[in-house]
């Protein structure tokens, strides 16, 4: 069901106009646009970033690495779903991921920037797209699955988010997040990267249990590099020249391959059952509970 965020009828059918109020969303880039006022993005922030993020992170150890984390729980835990939805989907990258492994799967990404949209557009052509602010969902009961994957660190308010996720999810809908973890590694690159927080197991458990989900795989990843990620904390410093939010993601090719290979182990480790202690980052598989469950 689409919810219309002026009068909150909801409806069903392709129109995104409200047959209650009449209210229709303006369009950005050829997208539907729920929040315009956020559509191009933070003060300041540079939108040729998005270029160079998705030529990146195609080749980079951590994306694709984590894109296959996200494959396998999609498949493992929710191997019946028809419908995806993908809340802050930046450039495209995972959503193109899901369709290439996936595509039986219909679809649907979000992000806050109209910029980051037209990306994903090229990327994952049979998505379909709409800009809009996490906090108000237009959707009610449509979706079997949602992910957020780095996305919820970014919003202060992430226990309206998960709310709202919840409220999109048919009753049993599956929810998928990854989200940086420790507060320890807090470093300068959250603060650029606009995290808000950097998660507890316990905080994040305790937050998606009160929107309304049950547990069903929660995991570290990025353990085995732990150590070298706090390392690396401990020695950044902010250049001279200005900072560059992307330049963590230029890697050695050797380097790179090497670190994606142990991810890749970690992996494995996964898949067998095992729930990895710490890491760098947290895989949380949830389910939405149904009316009458208890």
């Amino acid at each position: 069901m689409k919810l219309c965020l002026s009068c909150r009828a909801t409806f069903d059918g392709s129109d995104w106009r409200c047959p209650q109020c009449g209210a229709a969303p303006e369009r950005i880039g050829g997208f539907p646009a729920f929040a315009p006022d956020i559509a191009r993005g933070p003060a300041g922030y540079d939108p040729a970033h998005f270029g160079e993020l998705a030529r990146l992170e195609a080749g980079n150890f951590w994306f694709r690495a984590r894109n296959r984390l996200i494959v396998w729980a999609l498949g493992r835990f929710f191997p019946g779903a028809r419908s995806m939805l993908e809340v802050g989907c930046g450039t495209g990258f995972v959503l193109a991921g899901v369709a290439a492994a996936l595509p039986r799967l219909a679809l649907t990404g979000s992000e806050a920037s109209a910029e980051g949209l037209a990306f994903a557009a090229k990327r994952v052509p049979v998505a379909a797209l709409v800009q809009m602010d996490a906090l108000r969902i237009p959707y009610r009961a449509e979706f079997d699955v949602a992910g957020a994957f780095d996305v919820i660190e970014h919003v202060e308010n992430d226990r309206a988010m998960l709310s709202e996720l919840a409220a999109a999810l048919v009753p049993g809908g599956g929810l998928l997040l990854t989200v940086p973890q420790h507060p320890r590694l807090w470093s300068e690159y959250d603060v650029r990267a606009g995290h808000v927080r950097r998660y507890r197991a316990a905080d994040l458990r305790a937050r998606v249990v009160e929107a309304g989900f049950e547990i069903v795989r929660m995991t570290s990843f990025v353990t085995l590099l732990l150590p070298l990620m706090y390392l690396s904390r401990l020695a950044q410093r902010v250049p001279e020249g200005g900072y560059d939010p992307l330049a963590e993601l230029r890697v050695a090719p050797w380097l790179n391959r090497t670190l994606e290979t142990v991810l890749d182990m970690e992996r494995v480790l996964i898949r067998a059952g095992a729930n990895l202690a710490a890491g760098g980052s947290l895989l949380l598989v949830g389910r939405k509970r149904r009316p009458d469950s208890r």
